[in-house]
């Protein structure tokens, strides 16, 4: 059963950048439940109407909108801000793109395209990748986050020690984030919300969806985490591990190039067994495939692993 909510911060109290002096929409005490309208990171440009074309015409002065600030009434520099996830309301609509000049494979990839998903909200069954494959749904918030005592404006899209774009998928329902207050009353905000990713999110876009988010704000005094560090509820790729993977390697001394070796190799892999596109394979990647560090000890060479989970092919 979804937990009441003490507050409801409605989807046009957004911002689109780090800055403390950005004043809070609202303040509340340690331990209160908030519910947050958040958009998605086109701040609705992209809709189910949307094509590729409209790529094009992204603003990305507005990308990745969060949904805030909130004053937690105590909070001080030194202190640690307590973020349980209690629940998400999806919307049922999606998008996934290539967008070029981003993504991990930007350079082999500079054409626009766009994948529109359209899902159950309520059982949250897998969706349908095109006639290719079916991705199971894991909804969390890609970025929640804290401001910076640095004043502002600071960009959005990187992930910083207060959090911000941190793109965890496992920051799912059940979670707890803990973050680190730089400043009074922390301003939390939250946004960039996605019904499923894999672990690297490497085309740049996970589904992309609006969505409802509630969560319980608590603070843990005289404690500062120096970056962030979350719990999970239980196993964290149980929705996927049913059938095994498919798993490519990059090898060599730089982690990045091992990375999009065996990216690149998982794209030439999904090509040949079921006959997608280029730029069809690389966002499924992107949605349900995880990147991993399997060695780092065994130097000069590291090893990077993707791996592609056969359950979306049943």
């Amino acid at each position: 059963m979804q937990e009441a909510s003490d507050y409801t911060i409605h989807g046009n109290h957004q911002h689109f950048g780090w800055d403390n002096s950005i004043p809070p929409v609202s303040t509340i005490s340690p331990g209160a439940v908030v519910e947050f309208e958040c958009d998605d990171a086109s701040a609705g440009h992209l809709t189910d109407q949307s094509t590729a074309d409209d790529i094009s015409t992204i603003d990305f002065a507005r990308i990745n909108p969060v949904t805030g600030p909130i004053f937690i009434d105590g909070a001080k520099p030194g202190d640690t801000l307590k973020i349980t996830v209690n629940h998400f309301a999806p919307s049922g609509f999606g998008w996934t793109a290539n967008i070029p000049g981003f993504g991990l494979l930007a350079d082999q990839f500079s054409e626009p395209a766009l994948h529109i998903w359209d899902y159950d909200e309520q059982s949250l069954s897998p969706c349908a990748f095109g006639r290719f494959a079916k991705v199971p749904l894991k909804p969390f918030a890609g970025t929640m986050g804290l401001a910076l005592a640095e004043p502002g404006p600071h960009s959005i899209v990187p992930p910083r020690q207060v959090g911000g774009n941190l793109d965890i998928r496992d920051l799912s329902r059940g979670s707890v984030l803990y973050l680190p207050v730089e400043v009074d009353g922390g301003l939390f905000s939250v946004g960039d919300t996605h019904a499923a990713q894999g672990d690297g999110e490497v085309c740049g876009t996970a589904i992309e969806s609006p969505m409802d988010v509630v969560l319980t704000l608590d603070l843990v005094k005289n404690q500062a985490w120096p970056m962030p560090r979350f719990t999970t509820p239980g196993p964290v790729t149980a929705h996927i591990d049913t059938k095994g993977y498919e798993v490519t390697t990059g090898v060599g001394p730089d982690l990045i190039a091992g990375a999009r070796m065996a990216v690149s190799q998982m794209v030439d892999l999904l090509i040949s067994q079921h006959n997608m596109s280029a730029v069809e394979a690389y966002m499924l990647c992107s949605v349900c495939g995880d990147l991993r560090i399997s060695e780092i000890v065994d130097q000069p060479n590291w090893i990077v692993s993707f791996y592609l989970p056969r359950s979306v092919f049943d």
